[in-house]
C-alpha cells in the first residue's frame, strides 16, 4: 500500500537494476519486477559503485581513531560509510581476525567526527562480547564515550534516555534488546550494529523482532560465518538491514531458497549472489589482498564476563582464604593462597569445575566463557578450519570435549597426561590429516614435542601466568612447516585475578620477571596486596 502511494520503493529499483545489468535481459525478466522502470544515469552509476567497493571515495578516520587501519580495513569503513549517505545497511561478514571491531569503531569515529549526530548509536551484541567491546573502544576511540546498558543496576525509563543521550555509543546485550525494548525504542539512533547478528537468524524469535521495532537511521550487522550459505539466516539479517529488499519470508522461499536448497538452481543462485553482493563485504584470509596485510600470527584476546553464580563464589572462596590467612603461620599461609588461586581460576574456567560436580547441568548457561568458546568454534568450523585448545584442568577439558562432540557431531581429540603414547600418537595423525578439526589438550601434557600445525586457531581457555610455557603451547601451531594464518584468542574473565595478571604481563612491569617463576611469587604478597589483587571490579560484579 505504501508503495502505491510514493511509487516505486527504492529497493525495487536498486534489485531490478543489479539484476537487468548483470544478466542478459531475457535472463533476468523472470527475477525482475513487472514494471519497466527508466533509471537515470546517475543512478547507473552509483549501482556500479555499490558493485566495486574498491572504487569508493575514501573516508578520512579522523585522529581520535588511535589505531591503523590495513588498507582492506580502509575500504571497509569506506564501503560503511558510503553505503550510511544512501541510507542502505550494510552487513560485514569479514572473516574471524580480520578486525570488524576496529572497522565498525572507525565508522563511529568518523560519523561522530564529520556529522555531529545528536543520538548515539546502539551496539547489540552476546553478552559473553561485552567486555571485549569495553576494551576495543578503550583502546582505539578512548574519546567515544560509551555506556553499557547491562547488569541489574542499569537505567530505566527516563534516567535511560538520559544516561544513553549523554553517549556516543550504547552497548547491550541481545537478550536485553528484547527485555528493555521499551526503552531503547525511545530513542532514534544514528546507527543500530548488530555483531555476531546470526544471533536473529531466527527472524521470529522475539529478540528479532524487538531489534527490528528499534528505529535508526542506519543498520548494520557484522557476522564472521558466511551468511551466503544458510539462506533462512540470509533472509532474517536482510530484513533487520533493508526490509522488503529480498521480498516476503514466503517469497524468499518460492524465489530463492527453495529453487537453490532443494534443486541446486545456479542460475537462482547467481541472481541472489548479484542482489545481496552491494550489501554484504566479506573478505577472506587468502583473499591476496587481505594475504599482504596480515600478520603471521594474530594474538586477540576475548574478554568474557563473570556469571552471578561465579562471581558470589569468587568473592565467598576470596574472603574466606584471606580470613583463614590472617592467622596462619608462613608455612600454612603459602599453601591457603597456593589453594586459592587454583580455586579463583575455576571459578573462572567453570563454577562446575571448582564445587567438582558429577554431572554438571546447564553447562553453558553458567559460564560466558564457554559460551564464548562455542560462538568461536562455530565460526572456526564454519569456514572448515581446524583449532586447538589448551586448559589446565583434565576435568574442564572432559567437559569441553563432551559438549563440543555433542554440539558439533564429530569426534573432539583430547591428549592428556593419562593417554598412552601409542593413542597420542594417533591423535596427532587424525589431527593433521584434517579428520578430527577440534583437538583439545592439557597444558603439561600438549606442551613438548608436539607439531599440530594443521591447526590455524589456538584458544588458551585458561590463562597459564608463565608466558613462556604460554607460547610453548601457541607454537605448537605455530612453527616451521606451517603455512596459513595462525589466530590465537586468549580467553580472560574480566574484573578477576585473570585481568589483572594479564595487564601486569602486558605492562612488563618488575613483577612480570618474578611471575615467569610460576605462581609462588603471590604468596609472598600483604594482605593488602593480595586483597588488592583478587577484589573482583565492579565490571566484575555485573551479572547479566
Amino acid at each position: 500500500e505504501k508503495a502505491k502511494k510514493e511509487g516505486v520503493p527504492i529497493h525495487d529499483i536498486v534489485a531490478q537494476t543489479l539484476l537487468s545489468e548483470a544478466e542478459e535481459r531475457e535472463e533476468a525478466t523472470d527475477e525482475s519486477i513487472p514494471i519497466h522502470i527508466d533509471v537515470h544515469d546517475q543512478f547507473r552509476a552509483f549501482i556500479r559503485q555499490l558493485q566495486q567497493p574498491d572504487g569508493l571515495p575514501k573516508a578520512n578516520v579522523p585522529p581520535s581513531f588511535r589505531g591503523t587501519l590495513r588498507p582492506y580495513q580502509q575500504r571497509g569503513v569506506d564501503w560503511l560509510v558510503f553505503l550510511r549517505r544512501f541510507g542502505f545497511g550494510a552487513c560485514l561478514a569479514d572473516d574471524m581476525g580480520l578486525g570488524k571491531t576496529v572497522q565498525l569503531l572507525a565508522y563511529l569515529a568518523y560519523v561522530k567526527e564529520m556529522e555531529r549526530p545528536d543520538t548515539p548509536a546502539l551496539l547489540i551484541c552476546p553478552t559473553s562480547v561485552i567486555g571485549n567491546w569495553q576494551k576495543e573502544c578503550a583502546r582505539f576511540t578512548p574519546d567515544l564515550r560509551v555506556y553499557v546498558h547491562h547488569g541489574p543496576n542499569r537505567a530505566k525509563n527516563d534516567a535511560f534516555v538520559q544516561t544513553a543521550g549523554e553517549a556516543d555509543l550504547v552497548i547491550t546485550s541481545y537478550n536485553l534488546a528484547h527485555l528493555d525494548q521499551d526503552d531503547l525504542k525511545q530513542i532514534h539512533w544514528h546507527a543500530i550494529c548488530l555483531d555476531e547478528a546470526q544471533n536473529i537468524k531466527n527472524a521470529q524469535t522475539k529478540q528479532a523482532r524487538a531489534i527490528r521495532r528499534l528505529s535508526g537511521k542506519h543498520k548494520i550487522a557484522l557476522s564472521g560465518t558466511p551468511v551466503e550459505n544458510r539462506l533462512g539466516e540470509l533472509w532474517s539479517i536482510f530484513h533487520f538491514l533493508n526490509p522488503g529488499y529480498l521480498g516476503s519470508r514466503a517469497e524468499f522461499e518460492r524465489r530463492f531458497a527453495g529453487p537453490i536448497e532443494k534443486e541446486g538452481d545456479a542460475r537462482k543462485k547467481a541472481a541472489l549472489q548479484t542482489l545481496i553482493r552491494p550489501f554484504l563485504l566479506r573478505r577472506t584470509k587468502t583473499d591476496e589482498a587481505v594475504a599482504l596485510n596480515l600478520p603471521d600470527k594474530l594474538e586477540q584476546k576475548e574478554y568474557c564476563p563473570l556469571t552471578a553464580e561465579q562471581a558470589a563464589l569468587y568473592e565467598q572462596l576470596v574472603n574466606d582464604t584471606l580470613e583463614r590467612a590472617k592467622n596462619a603461620s608462613p608455612f600454612a599461609r603459602r599453601g591457603l593462597i597456593l589453594q586459592m588461586l587454583n580455586g579463583v581460576k575455576q571459578i573462572c574456567d567453570h563454577p562446575a569445575l571448582y564445587l567438582k560436580e558429577r554431572r554438571p547441568r546447564q553447562l553453558v548457561e553458567r559460564s560466558h566463557k564457554l559460551e564464548k568458546l562455542i560462538e568461536l568454534i562455530e565460526q572456526i568450523r564454519a569456514n572448515d578450519e581446524s583449532c586447538l585448545i589448551f586448559t589446565q584442568y583434565v576435568r574442564m577439558g572432559e567437559m569441553i570435549q563432551q559438549l563440543l562432540s555433542d554440539l558439533f557431531d564429530e569426534r573432539v581429540l583430547f591428549l592428556h597426561g593419562g593417554v598412552p603414547k601409542q593413542t597420542r600418537d594417533r591423535m596427532i595423525e587424525e589431527f593433521q590429516a584434517r579428520k578430527a578439526p577440534i583437538f583439545l589438550l592439557s597444558l603439561k601434557a600438549g606442551g613438548t614435542g608436539l607439531n599440530l600445525t594443521a591447526a590455524n586457531h589456538v584458544i588458551h581457555f585458561d590463562r597459564w601466568w608463565n608466558p613462556a610455557v604460554e607460547n610453548q603451547a601457541t607454537d605448537r601451531a605455530y612453527r616451521i612447516g606451517q603455512t596459513k594464518f595462525v589466530h590465537v584468542h586468549k580467553l580472560i574473565t574480566v574484573g578477576t585475578i585473570e585481568e589483572k595478571i594479564d595487564e601486569m604481563l602486558e605492562q612488563k612491569q618488575a613483577l612480570a620477571d618474578i611471575i615467569t617463576e610460576g605462581e609462588a611469587w603471590i604468596t609472598e604478597l600483604s594482605d593488602d596486596e593480595l586483597r588488592d589483587l583478587l577484589a573482583l571490579s565492579a565490571a566484575a560484579k555485573g551479572g547479566a
